[in-house]
């Protein structure tokens, strides 16, 4: 079983082979992130009932949730990816945590602005140093730590490193956003789903907000796995196999 598990990661850790096999997956995993997002949208804005105490500006959700979601689930992603490069020296590691962190910063950016969108009505400001806003801030400015690390190397393989370390010390943060509501007294209302107990949401309004959640995260892989082959054409590009590769798609 170990042995199955070795070879499979030595595989999936070639350049080639991950860009050849994700191709399909990149393909299908958008299509259904396509049709899971506009079904959730179109069933939660136009057809869930009116929240009682928020009235419509509840709706939000639909779009703040799964960001805010997605730009902590991306985060760790990086952190794993940088640590998998740091320790066992797989370069296409540092390929996906780049490709990653232009996603998790347009997902964390999404959930600040959704969110200062919801909190106008329903906390009567824009903007207050809430800790979970602030968490999430300090989030937004990580992404940009590392977006900037990456780019500000001469050699990108000393990017990669730095941005990794980076990933693997702002980690703290995540733990602080999930459980900031706990741990102080905020005005952000506390977690809303909880595998320990049922949701305190009318089934209307719990199934499009999963569907939206899900399709988010299938739009995060579809996105990652095309992001993830152009930066291996960009890195291989000495390769014979990228160089064809790359005569192929010119002539396309």
């Amino acid at each position: 079983m170990w042995q199955m598990f070795v070879r499979w990661f030595h595989k999936w850790s070639s350049p080639k082979w991950f860009y050849e096999m994700s191709r399909p997956w990149s393909f299908w995993l958008g299509w259904a992130a396509v049709l899971l997002i506009a079904t959730a949208l179109v069933w939660g804005l136009a057809f869930s009932p009116v929240e009682r105490v928020q009235g419509n500006s509840y709706r939000i959700i639909f779009l703040h949730v799964p960001a805010a979601f997605l730009a902590q689930a991306i985060y760790m992603t990086i952190a794993i990816a940088g640590a998998v490069g740091l320790v066992w020296r797989i370069k296409l590691a540092f390929y996906a945590a780049k490709q990653c962190v232009p996603i998790g910063t347009s997902m964390a950016l999404l959930a600040l602005i959704t969110g200062a969108i919801w909190g106008k009505p329903t906390w009567g400001a824009w903007w207050v140093w809430d800790a979970r806003l602030t968490s999430m801030l300090i989030l937004l400015l990580l992404y940009l730590g590392l977006w900037a690390l990456q780019n500000a190397m001469e050699r990108q393989e000393s990017g990669d490193r730095a941005a990794a370390i980076l990933a693997l010390v702002g980690v703290v943060n995540i733990p602080i956003i999930k459980f900031s509501v706990n741990w102080w007294n905020t005005l952000h209302q506390p977690a809303t789903l909880k595998i320990s107990s049922a949701a305190p949401m009318h089934v209307s309004m719990l199934i499009p907000l999963l569907m939206s959640i899900l399709g988010f995260y299938l739009a995060f892989g579809a996105w990652m796995l095309i992001r993830t082959r152009l930066e291996i054409l960009d890195r291989e590009k000495k390769a014979k196999w990228a160089q064809e590769e790359i005569k192929r798609l010119e002539a396309n």
